[in-house]
């Protein structure tokens, strides 16, 4: 009687046993993948402008060559205009100052002129969004108003103030404020109505109920009116400033014209742009603050 061969397959090793980590000690992170992974992010968001900036300059520059023929190219905005490119702080008393202080003297004014309306304009907003008549009378009247360009309010405001600077900040409160009120008008009125029964079970003051409930619910839509009324207020400041003279952005660009510097009137305009992007992402950080990642983008 034979017996089957017995067949032995061969062991594999136990896997090693997992070393706890210590209590309290800190994590190793995967320094190399993770600064990658930024690297990537911030490439992703710097270079596509970047890039399309270049192909801008060099389109330009290829179209009107060396050349002078009203518009500078870019390398002849660099060679006229090096000065005031390398040197914006300089101040030599007067309006003989760099872009840095005119710009700066824009800003102050447009910080005055835009806080004025913010306040105004969500006051109003909210009175407007939650009474129904007071919606019907005045919402008409602000749609026909927000279309009146904002260089229309100067005479008035000039025959009124008799003075430059408070005429400016003028111009710039009625620009600004339209946007304000209307977002904020159908922010209030786009409460969802849970919230708004909510109040009602709680039996919550007009204090509690604006702070704990309109106000939270209405953040984006008020943020979204801010972020439109801080672009309206610096195009309002630059074009009232061309007419209005003294220390500023508007002055210094008509005052450039005025000399037939284009290349300086160019420079300017990059000052203004970025100025611009720079207020436009600050209220919106802030908005983002507010309102806890719930503003509008």
């Amino acid at each position: 009687m034979t017996y089957p061969k017995p067949m032995f397959a061969q062991a594999t090793p136990a896997p090693a046993p997992a070393v706890a980590a210590l209590p309290g000690a800190p994590a190793k992170p995967a320094l190399l993948p993770e600064l990658g992974r930024r690297a990537r992010a911030v490439a992703g968001v710097v270079l596509p402008p970047l890039l399309t900036l270049l192909v801008v300059l060099a389109v330009w520059q290829a179209i009107v060559g060396d050349s002078y023929a009203g518009l500078p190219s870019p390398k002849q905005v660099w060679l006229e205009s090096k000065d005031l490119i390398l040197h914006p702080f300089y101040d030599n008393g007067g309006v003989d100052k760099g872009l840095f202080w005119h710009v700066f003297t824009s800003l102050k004014r447009v910080g005055i002129g835009f806080s004025i309306s913010a306040v105004c304009g969500i006051l109003l907003g909210v009175f407007v969004g939650s009474n129904r008549w007071a919606h019907r009378g005045l919402d008409p009247i602000f749609q026909v108003l927000r279309t009146v360009p904002p260089l229309a309010w100067l005479p008035i405001s000039l025959a009124a103030f008799h003075q430059a600077n408070p005429s400016a900040l003028f111009v710039i409160f009625i620009t600004a404020i339209w946007p304000i009120i209307i977002n904020t008008a159908v922010g209030v009125r786009n409460i969802p109505s849970d919230y708004v029964n909510v109040a009602k079970v709680l039996r919550l003051s007009p204090v509690e109920y604006f702070f704990k409930i309109l106000l939270p619910a209405t953040t984006p839509y008020i943020f979204t009116g801010l972020r439109i009324g801080i672009g309206m207020s610096w195009l309002a400041i630059v074009a009232s400033e061309m007419l209005l003279g003294g220390v500023g952005i508007g002055f210094f660009i008509w005052d450039q014209y005025n000399a037939s510097r284009i290349a300086d009137i160019i420079v300017a305009l990059a000052w203004v742009g970025m100025t611009g992007f720079f207020l436009d992402r600050l209220v919106a950080l802030i908005g983002h603050f507010v309102s806890r990642g719930n503003a509008v983008s």
